[in-house]
């Protein structure tokens, strides 16, 4: 703004010299700035869409991050229950062997008792035997026998327990099954 004119004390403004009077935007600047806004209207639809999905990847990772750090937790005493199923295996064939000191087998089935309880409250379940068919996905077949007395892909013999850690299969069990050829 121009310095003001003092006139009887009276500070006015020459605004027809110093300010030329606005006249309406000439159409192409004006289609130029409709052009723009739409434009720039675009650009932030693209941006908050863009946002959107970034946030709901992350989201995504956020939940799935999670899902595996709670799996790690939960299947991190696999490995050591896992290193501990042949001794539970020694405990069971030792408590089959008859022993002339009944008192040395009671403590020995007292031991294999808390020791089976311990595994069980980590999540360690054998793999039921009352199914008499042989299940590739939980049995292991060591031993097929010919046989004509039974029907086909019965279980004759569990040789070792299977066993299953949280409902995922640690062992599968070993066993002998019957075949009709």
């Amino acid at each position: 703004m121009e310095p003001e004119e003092i006139t009887n004390g009276i500070a006015t403004e020459d605004a027809a010299a110093d300010h030329p009077t606005e006249a309406a935007p000439a159409p192409s600047v004006l289609a130029e700035l409709v052009a723009e806004r739409d434009r720039l209207i675009r650009e932030k639809a693209e941006l908050q869409d863009l946002l959107q999905r970034r946030q709901a990847e992350f989201d995504n990772f956020r939940r799935r991050s999670e899902r595996e750090r709670s799996e790690v937790f939960e299947f991190a005493s696999m490995d050591a229950v896992k290193a501990l199923l042949p001794v539970l295996d020694d405990f069971e064939r030792a408590l089959k062997v008859e022993s002339a000191d009944k008192e040395y087998a009671r403590v020995m089935e007292l031991i294999y008792q808390r020791f089976s309880e311990a595994l069980k409250k980590l999540g360690l379940e054998p793999i039921s035997a009352e199914s008499p068919i042989f299940n590739p996905h939980i049995h292991h077949a060591v031993e097929m026998v010919d046989t004509k007395d039974y029907p086909d892909q019965t279980i004759l013999e569990e040789y070792q327990r299977g066993y299953s850690f949280k409902g995922r299969l640690v062992r599968p069990a070993m066993v002998k099954v019957a075949v009709n050829l």
